[in-house]
């Protein structure tokens, strides 16, 4: 595309005869080179267009003067969306998907925030609805709902959820049926939950879903019931189903899945307590600790104590590879604040590698009293095997599951004379806290990064696109084209996006 003045700024005869090309400040530092930005002079004059550029480049910024094909992003101030079309039309501009076209609002979130905010359906501009948090609610925000994909790694989903009350209830009834071992079922509600959870206006009636893929009958007759009663009758039953409740406790227990909960709860077992009272169970060592550290691995794992064993993670394994990533990866990298368990990614980028790295860290682990419990599981790779065919397969590499002490800071026990016997219970300074680590070979680390970044629906629908639109097999070894038969090679999560020919979405994008 030849490049488009802005416009009002140059004349139209140095238009006319490209005498002017534009030139960023050289004194700026551009410290966000993914985002370039373009910021329309049309209902805003040339001295506040100026000085929002000026500021833009101070904070780091890239802004263009021209409209060109490296724009990314297209800011406007007081103007619709149609208005911005005309105005692309006007200068030429055929296709106006490839720009983000965003109110001068998202500019100004993210000069407050000093870095790129997500650009939120709140901030873009859109036929007939421009903010669909303000529409009116006898409009229908049916611009957004047709343009809806049924695959979630052609949705950016942030943590804002406009429709907790609907996903909450199909999260409920998807478990079920996971405790049911119906896929089928399990599966319709959780892509429910993963379309609703990107929605960016709150679901009010019936209409409001109209054309949207993967709401099924069973998932209609939910949202229905839910819009005009407040609460759904099927979700209640399930919650008071004597089976779903123990279950529910039991596979809260390291290490116990679906098919242990349904031999317990044959044995006429219902609760963690009855669990732990009867002495004839055969428990796995997994399991055993589980049932000893139950309370502290029940409850949620804070940011603060995520960013504690990460240092704690990186130092040790420092000691023995130096040049070695360690990546947290899970939910912690998409941005949440609370977890469950806390997952490391762990490569080295340099020729020397070392087999035996996780067996050192949990040596070392255990010399410092920091480790409770662990179980390494070797890695199973055999490149002659791949890809796999298996969709939702664990991958092949080198693991370790433990559980780590993490020593709470403000707990004092140096009063406490350990050596006798003493009426005054002991004040437990630590917490138990589930660390999985992985090792991948380097050139992996980035399908591996990809495979154990994205919630589990972002995943199985990436895997999933690839397969049926791409005609492609992923996993987190690699990507393989079945129509070329050979593996595509990756440096970062970026150019396994470019070959799907996928937007890139970022981490904290992906939960969907």
């Amino acid at each position: 595309m030849d490049k488009i003045k802005a416009s009002g700024v140059i004349s139209h005869r140095k238009r006319q005869k490209g005498l002017y090309s534009p030139k960023l400040s050289c004194s700026y530092e551009i410290k966000f080179t993914k985002f370039v930005i373009f910021i329309m002079q049309r209902k805003m004059g040339i001295t506040r267009r100026m000085f929002l550029t000026e500021l833009a480049r101070r904070k780091g910024f890239r802004v263009e003067n021209e409209l060109s094909d490296s724009v990314t992003h297209i800011v406007a101030e007081n103007n619709s969306y149609l208005e911005v079309l005309d105005w692309l039309k006007g200068q030429a501009v055929g296709d106006s998907s490839r720009f983000e076209l965003l109110d001068i609002s998202w500019f100004t979130a993210c000069m407050e925030a000093g870095r790129p905010v997500d650009s939120e359906m709140k901030y873009r501009l859109m036929e007939q609805c421009q903010s669909p948090l303000n529409t009116p609610e006898s409009e229908v925000p049916s611009c957004i709902t047709r343009k809806v994909s049924q695959y979630s790694c052609q949705r950016k989903t942030t943590l804002n959820n406009y429709n907790k009350k609907f996903t909450d209830a199909f999260e409920i009834m998807a478990e079920n049926y996971e405790f049911k071992e119906n896929e089928i079922f399990c599966l319709e509600f959780l892509r429910a939950a993963s379309l609703l959870k990107y929605l960016p206006f709150p679901v009010t009636r019936m209409k409001d879903i109209q054309g949207l893929p993967c709401i099924g009958d069973q998932v209609r007759d939910v949202i229905e019931e839910i819009i005009e009663e407040g609460e759904s009758s099927r979700v209640k039953e399930v919650l008071n189903d004597e089976r779903y409740k123990a279950f529910k406790q039991f596979t809260s227990v390291f290490g116990v899945g679906v098919k242990t909960s349904e031999k317990w709860y044959r044995m006429g077992l219902r609760t963690v307590e009855e669990l732990k009272a009867d002495k004839t169970l055969k428990l796995s060592k997994m399991q055993k600790a589980g049932f000893l550290y139950y309370e502290d691995l029940v409850s949620c794992v804070s940011k603060a104590e995520a960013d504690a064993v990460t240092l704690i993670v990186k130092n040790t394994v420092s000691t023995f590879l130096p040049d070695a990533l360690v990546t947290i990866t899970g939910g912690f990298r998409r941005g949440k604040k609370m977890g469950h368990d806390i997952d490391f990614l762990i490569t080295n980028p340099g020729p020397r590698e070392d087999d035996e790295l996780l067996h050192k860290v949990v040596d070392l682990w255990k010399k410092q009293g920091l480790l409770l419990y662990c179980d390494i599981i070797e890695s199973t790779f055999v490149e002659e095997q791949l890809p796999s065919r298996k969709v939702d397969a664990m991958d092949n590499f080198q693991k370790c599951f433990t559980i780590l002490k993490l020593y709470q800071p403000g707990v004092d026990n140096s009063s406490y004379n350990t050596s006798k016997k003493s009426d005054m219970a002991e004040i437990k300074d630590w917490k138990a806290i589930r660390v999985d680590l992985v090792i991948t070979p380097f050139e992996q680390y980035a399908y591996a990064l990809l495979g154990w970044t994205g919630s589990r629906e972002f995943g199985r629908d990436l895997r999933r696109y690839a397969s049926h639109e791409r005609k492609m097999i992923l996993d987190n070894h690699g990507l393989y084209d079945r129509r070329k038969r050979i593996f595509l090679k990756a440096g970062s999560e970026e150019e396994i996006f470019a070959h799907l020919g996928l937007d890139y979405v970022e981490p904290w994008e992906r939960n969907a």
